[in-house]
């Protein structure tokens, strides 16, 4: 048997559960299998903790995208799970690995992007670690903290739950999909949501949270869980950028193929009890647009369509 055979999410459990053999940890107040993991460390606040990583020739491709963008993007990855989890960032390390020959130029242009995209969401750059290798990767542990028991998860979900989501979607695999085709290089890289996220912390009915990175279909199946939970979503809800279908056309591309499945876009995709506030309060409070999507438990009907999150990105 090879990692191919077992997929991502297998190998997800199988991380998982060998260290449940070593048995619980002091400290640690959700661990494996979240967007972040939530570390008590005092009375008043808990440390929030992620990981990412950024490889050359499978996340980004230098004929594709600048390398500034390419910083920007390693960042911003990060700093949504911090979003996700609705907590305030504190600081980053990065895990540089290069070849030999990579231009200064280059390496400039991505510290660049990094540290600027630091720079406007104060989360300062704290240490990390060099190394060379055949590609270029980046992997970023972002460190950001949220107050004792508030911060939100993935496991919140109940039946007849709303669900919502910020911003709008499909914009950033558009993008992608046009500079695949060599028409233009990447350019569109989210703003994280972390002041959306911090206010969903303090709203009364809230029920889970993610963010959307790997699309709309895949990242609602984490909301979901292993439960029988099901979902209706009713795709004429779904917010597209301006022209959307219109560009997607021109590409020969499903645009409602590419709003549910794109990936990347970094909107906060939430639940909420049927009494919370409605999208135009919401809207209001997170200082953002929320659409309303669809309902957990629900079956489809009408212009509604059942969806079990398998769609979206995988890397294995």
């Amino acid at each position: 048997m090879q990692l191919r055979d077992l997929g991502e999410f297998g190998l997800i459990d199988r991380i998982e559960r060998a260290a449940r053999r070593l048995g619980p940890s002091r400290g640690v107040v959700l661990g494996i299998g979240d967007d972040a993991a939530v570390l008590r460390v005092g009375p008043r606040e808990d440390l929030v903790v992620t990981t990412d990583a950024l490889v050359e020739d499978v996340h980004f491709r230098w004929s594709s995208e600048s390398p500034r963008i390419v910083g920007r993007r390693a960042l911003v990855a990060s700093l949504s799970d911090l979003a996700a989890m609705g907590a305030r960032p504190l600081g980053f390390t990065c895990a540089l690995v290069a070849p030999p020959a990579l231009s200064l130029r280059t390496l400039d242009g991505v510290l660049n992007g990094l540290l600027r995209e630091a720079q406007t969401h104060s989360c300062p750059l704290v240490g990390g670690n060099l190394s060379r290798g055949r590609e270029t990767s980046l992997t970023l542990t972002a460190i950001g903290a949220v107050g004792r028991g508030r911060a939100l998860t993935r496991s919140g979900a109940r039946f007849g739950d709303r669900i919502c989501v910020t911003g709008s979607l499909g914009g950033v695999a558009l993008d992608r999909a046009r500079a695949e085709r060599g028409l233009a290089r990447v350019r569109r890289v989210p703003s994280p949501r972390l002041g959306a996220g911090r206010a969903l912390t303090r709203l009364r009915g809230m029920g889970a949270c993610i963010d959307v990175s790997d699309g709309l279909e895949a990242d609602l199946q984490h909301l979901l869980g292993p439960s029988a939970m099901g979902a209706t979503l009713d795709l004429a809800a779904v917010p597209r950028p301006p022209r959307f279908a219109a560009r997607c056309a021109r590409l020969g591309l499903d645009p409602d193929r590419l709003a549910l499945a794109g990936g990347e876009d970094y909107e906060l995709l939430f639940t909420l009890r049927r009494w919370a506030p409605s999208v135009a309060v919401l809207s209001r409070r997170l200082g953002v647009p929320v659409a309303e999507i669809g309902r957990v438990g629900v079956a489809g009907s009408g212009r509604g369509r059942s969806r079990d999150g398998k769609g979206g990105w995988r890397h294995f």
